[in-house]
């Protein structure tokens, strides 16, 4: 019996090994490949038409809560993006175990640093994506909506080194509660921090980095899940940290004041505004308000939940964002 059960640990030790390079190794091209890095798994959507020999971007995209990386893809349209412009989708997924509604944990302080928690396996798998595909490392972008749009400004404030711009759809500033008590308050009417306070704690959570964090905000202005004056801070928050990392010190090099806005509207859909931050010549920030947009992703599928069909393309308008910006 003993022998028999070493064999079958073995044997199941194996199993595990080749399922693990299994799910690292290159797929054919147009194809989800899973993997997992530490306690969280993953989906990768490699573009048709990838080659091994060619670098591509990188986007990581993070669900919201109540969904799953399939949701997210659908919802948003995304894979169908990366084989058009022709770049890589990496799809964290959030464990049941960790949150059983499947939200990030943004508010746990574990989770607000650099080197633990979620925003440390999310880096872990962005590497091992690395290790195994052709990447273009200067173009690695990170976008989520509402849970995964909190995450995305940690991972923008804490590893500004990895990710060239972000996209924060319907979420919050970096550290915006620090318990969930205080998570409930800030999402219905916005943080009891200051945006400017926030933006240096960013800064110093990258090692004090000396380059600006393109950042592209989205919410709606009908939001009933997260007020929209946390679109508004976040903005306010990654121009501060901007106007640290542009030369070291908080001297208005970079401010909070928009030099351009427009408005625009979807034929038979909703009308919104973008305001352009644009400094040195760089677009540094862009944030848009969606006018009657509640708690979604616009353009979405309207086949998945969170989907808001009347509003603007938020898949196009996040790519668009994106490819203005590469990491030196």
């Amino acid at each position: 019996m003993k022998r028999n059960a070493v064999t079958c640990s073995r044997t199941g030790l194996l199993l595990l090994a080749v399922l693990t390079l299994t799910a690292a190794a290159p797929a054919r091209a147009g194809t989800w490949v899973h993997g997992i890095e530490g306690t969280r798994g993953f989906q990768l959507w490699v573009p048709t038409g990838y080659q091994a020999d060619t670098p591509l971007p990188l986007v990581v995209a993070l669900h919201g809560c109540f969904q799953n990386p399939s949701q997210f893809a659908g919802l948003s349209r995304l894979n169908e993006k990366a084989d058009a412009e022709k770049f890589l989708v990496l799809y964290p997924n959030q464990a049941t175990f960790a949150n059983p509604t499947q939200c990030w944990n943004f508010m746990l302080v574990l989770n607000q640093t650099r080197g633990h928690g979620e925003p440390a396996l999310v880096v872990g798998m962005v590497e091992q994506v690395k290790r195994h595909y052709a990447v273009d490392a200067r173009r690695i972008y990170v976008g989520g909506v509402s849970s995964g749009a909190v995450l995305t400004g940690t991972l923008l404030a804490c590893y500004s080194d990895v990710f060239a711009a972000g996209m924060i759809g319907a979420g919050a500033m970096y550290k915006a509660a620090t318990t969930i008590s205080g998570t409930g308050f800030a999402m219905l009417f916005g943080s009891i921090y200051h945006p400017d306070d926030r933006g240096r704690d960013a800064w110093v959570c990258s090692g004090r980095p000396r380059h600006t964090v393109p950042v592209l905000v989205v919410h709606g202005t009908k939001d009933s899940v997260v007020d929209i004056v946390n679109g508004r801070q976040a903005t306010r928050q990654f121009l501060q940290t901007s106007d640290y990392g542009d030369d070291g010190v908080a001297n208005d090099s970079i401010r909070p004041v928009a030099t351009q806005v427009t408005r625009a509207t979807v034929p038979g859909g909703r009308a919104y505004t973008v305001e352009d931050y644009v400094y040195g010549g760089s677009l540094v920030a862009r944030h848009i308000e969606i006018q009657g947009m509640d708690h979604a992703w616009p353009g979405g599928d309207s086949r998945y939940p969170f989907a808001d069909p009347s509003g603007p393309d938020g898949t196009s308008i996040m790519w668009d964002f994106f490819r203005q910006h590469t990491r030196n």
